[in-house]
């Protein structure tokens, strides 16, 4: 740290991103990424796109914008797009917090609150979640500030009601309420048709996971016309061509590319049941998963040993040191190959400690 960063931005700890391996023999569980390969007509669109890059992409996003709406069944006015969620969420904090307006949030949820809350000096209402992990729609209602909801939550993979998403919007009509949709795909339900007739909610979803585009960096945001508004006047006081050409080309064709992305989902969806009994049958515990990934605690052993003992084996998923989730990993759902892998590095590992 030079003497130069100012003194807010001293003590800010950083989100923590997941290790990004050199490509080897590590089987690479721990990001939540799609185990497949993007579309081909996304790769195709990213050719195509290619010959105009002596260009600035198009600030508007219009042809992306105008793939998430027909998919969703909303007007473009309703859409934003960005470069990943992450940026959806920061400009939602710029937007809709401030010294008078709190940011309200789980304790355990995605990292990324915390730390955009203190770097635009927002002060952060945080709430425990129940003994079973569970977010008590209780805490939410009339929270009085900004609410910022993960559904499903990361990094349980639990999921929210669409009852209890509108109730809590409901509850606090003179503050948003932001639904961070990131894993929705794989068994949630999607807040998007409540954004019709609640100006106070935001849909954040991103290509990342369900469209296999993390490395293309594309989020975007649903909701009333003011909403993405707001939304647009902080992107265009930031900077304007957030989004570039190829990753917007590819998310287009990714979005229409409707059977690919249905097959890929089903695949996931599918692997992920089988990992869980799997899991089960061999006394792990497991929280119930909506998401790509599953929560294990492993009983036998700590979850810091269990993570490095799978490590040792060539499995890498995510380990959390918080006091409640110290002794789970996160393990992102892949192939079928990379899940049998990850059961038989289990299964070695609860012999080895017997």
């Amino acid at each position: 740290m030079s003497k130069f960063l100012v003194n807010k931005y001293q003590t800010i700890e950083p989100y923590t991103p997941g290790e990004q391996p050199k490509k080897g023999s590590l089987i690479k569980l721990n990001t939540n990424e799609s185990p497949f390969p993007p579309s081909p007509k996304a790769v195709e669109a990213i050719a195509q796109a290619s010959r105009d890059l002596n260009l600035y992409s198009d600030p508007e996003c219009r042809d992306l914008v105008s793939a998430i709406a027909e998919y969703y069944g909303v007007e473009t006015k309703n859409v934003i797009a960005t470069n990943g969620s992450d940026e959806t969420l920061a400009f939602c904090f710029q937007a809709f917090c401030d010294e008078n307006t709190p940011a309200v949030y789980p304790d355990i949820t995605y990292g990324f609150y915390k730390v955009f809350a203190k770097l635009y000096s927002v002060e952060s209402r945080v709430m425990p979640l129940k003994a079973d992990f569970s977010v008590d729609p209780q805490d939410y209602m009339s929270a009085g500030g900004t609410v910022f909801l993960a559904n499903p939550n990361a990094p349980t993979g639990i999921a929210l009601s669409l009852t209890d998403v509108e109730k809590i919007a409901l509850s606090n009509p003179e503050n948003v309420v932001i639904i961070d949709e990131a894993y929705v795909d794989f068994g949630g339900e999607s807040a998007v048709e409540l954004t019709r007739r609640l100006p106070n909610l935001l849909v954040v979803q991103t290509c990342s996971k369900s469209r296999s585009l993390a490395g293309g960096r594309i989020g975007f945001a649903i909701g009333s016309q003011a909403l993405i508004d707001d939304l647009r006047k902080i992107k265009y006081s930031f900077n304007p061509y957030n989004v570039g050409a190829l990753p917007q080309a590819a998310a287009a064709a990714a979005i229409r590319d409707r059977e690919y992305f249905e097959a890929c989902r089903a695949s996931v969806i599918e692997n992920r049941e089988y990992t869980v009994s799997e899991l089960q049958k061999m006394g792990l515990a497991v929280l119930p998963s909506c998401a790509n990934f599953i929560f294990v605690s492993p009983t036998r052993v700590s979850g810091q040993e269990y993570f490095a003992a799978l490590r040792e084996k060539g499995v890498l998923v995510r380990h959390f040191t918080a006091p409640r989730v110290c002794d789970f990993v996160r393990v992102t759902i892949g192939s079928r190959e990379q899940m049998d892998a990850y059961l038989k590095a289990t299964k070695e590992i609860l012999e080895e400690r017997v």
